[in-house]
C-alpha cells in the first residue's frame, strides 16, 4: 500500500534537521536509512545556497554555527507545519492517523498522561504517541529545539517561544503515612514540619526552588533531610517510615485515595504553598491535527485532576 504521507518539503531540510539532531552526518544518514554521501551533499548544497558555513566540524561531532542556528529556527517550524498538513490531509481521507510526541516529568506518568492516552486510544487508536521523561529544566528547550509537540511541567518560566495552551495549580504539602501524628491536620504551617527528618525533591523539580523558598535553614536542618530526584523514591521512603515527602499529590493519587499515604497541604500566609503544571506548544507553528486533539484531551484531564 501507498504511503499516504506526503513529502512536502525539499528533502535538504529533512537532511539538515536530522544532521542538526543526530550532530554527525553517518548517524543522520543512518537514522534516514540513505547513504551518508547523500546526506553530505544535501548539506553542501543548503549551505552553498545560503553562503554560509551550517555546522562547526569539531572533533566531538558537527555543531551549528550562527548562521545554523538562525537556519534550524525557520527549520523546525517549517517541519511542523508540513506534519499539520499531512495530518489534516489524513482526516480529510478519514484515516485519522498521525503522531504526537510529548516530553513531560516521571511523576505524572502515573495517572495523569496514562488517562489522556487511553482517552486519545480509545478515540483515534491509530495515533502513535510517544513520551520523554525530562527534568523540568530541559523541556522548553526540547520544545523550542523541535523534539516535541508538547511539553508537562511544572513552574515553566513564562517565555515568548511557547505557548500555555492549559495549566492547574496543586497543592504542595507533607506526605505521610496514616499514622503520623501529621496526618491528623488538615494543612499544616511550614514551622510544623521543624523537628521532621524531611524527604525534599532534587534539583531536577521545580518545586525544590519553591520548597528552598518557603523553608529557613533552620527548618531544613532541624530534622535532617534525604534529598532524591524520583517521586517514586520519595514515595517508597515515605512508606518505610523514613521521613516526611514534601511534593504535590501529583504521583501519589492512588495511595492517598486507598489510605496508604495522607497528602497535608502546607499552609503559606493566608493561602496554600501552589506549584503549576502547564501544558505547552511552541508559539510560533501550530500543532498537528493529532497533537492538537490529544492536547485538548489531557487539559480535560488536568482539569479533573485533585488539587
Amino acid at each position: 500500500m501507498k504511503d499516504p504521507r506526503v513529502r512536502i518539503h525539499a528533502a535538504a531540510l529533512h537532511y539538515f534537521d536530522a544532521v542538526r539532531r543526530a550532530g554527525s552526518i553517518r548517524a543522520a544518514a543512518r537514522r534516514l536509512n540513505v547513504a551518508s554521501s547523500a546526506v553530505n551533499r544535501q548539506i553542501l548544497a543548503l549551505e552553498a545556497e545560503v553562503q554560509s558555513p551550517l555546522f562547526d566540524r569539531l572533533p566531538s561531532g558537527l555543531k551549528l554555527t550562527a548562521a545554523g542556528e538562525i537556519l534550524a529556527h525557520h527549520v523546525i517550524g517549517v517541519l511542523r507545519d508540513a506534519e499539520r498538513v499531512q495530518s489534516e490531509l489524513a482526516a480529510l481521507r478519514g484515516l485519522e492517523t498521525g503522531h504526537v510526541e510529548i516530553v513531560t516529568l516521571e511523576g505524572v506518568c502515573h495517572r495523569i498522561l496514562p488517562a489522556a492516552i487511553a482517552t486519545a486510544h480509545a478515540r483515534s487508536p491509530r495515533v502513535t504517541i510517544g513520551v520523554g521523561i525530562l527534568g523540568t529544566e530541559d523541556i522548553p528547550r526540547a520544545l523550542a529545539e523541535g523534539e516535541a509537540h508538547l511539553g508537562l511541567a511544572f513552574e515553566v518560566r513564562r517565555r515568548p517561544e511557547l505557548r500555555l495552551i492549559a495549566a492547574r495549580k496543586f497543592r504542595i504539602g507533607a506526605v505521610v503515612l496514616p499514622d503520623s501524628p501529621l496526618a491528623r491536620e488538615a494543612s499544616l504551617n511550614v514551622t510544623g514540619l521543624r523537628g521532621h527528618h524531611l524527604i525534599l525533591p532534587k534539583s531536577n523539580f521545580a518545586n525544590r526552588q519553591q520548597l528552598h523558598s518557603a523553608l529557613t535553614p533552620d527548618e531544613f536542618a532541624a530534622g535532617g533531610r534525604i534529598e532524591v530526584g524520583s517521586i517514586d523514591l520519595m514515595k517508597q521512603l515515605v512508606l518505610r517510615g523514613l521521613g516526611v515527602g514534601l511534593m504535590t499529590m501529583v504521583g501519589v493519587e492512588d495511595d492517598v485515595e486507598t489510605g496508604r499515604l495522607v497528602h497535608v497541604p502546607l499552609r503559606q500566609g493566608r493561602g496554600f504553598l501552589e506549584s503549576e503544571l502547564g501544558l505547552y506548544a511552541r508559539a510560533d507553528t501550530a500543532l498537528p491535527l493529532a497533537a492538537e486533539v490529544f492536547s485538548q484531551h489531557l487539559a480535560g484531564v488536568l482539569a479533573d485532576s485533585q488539587m
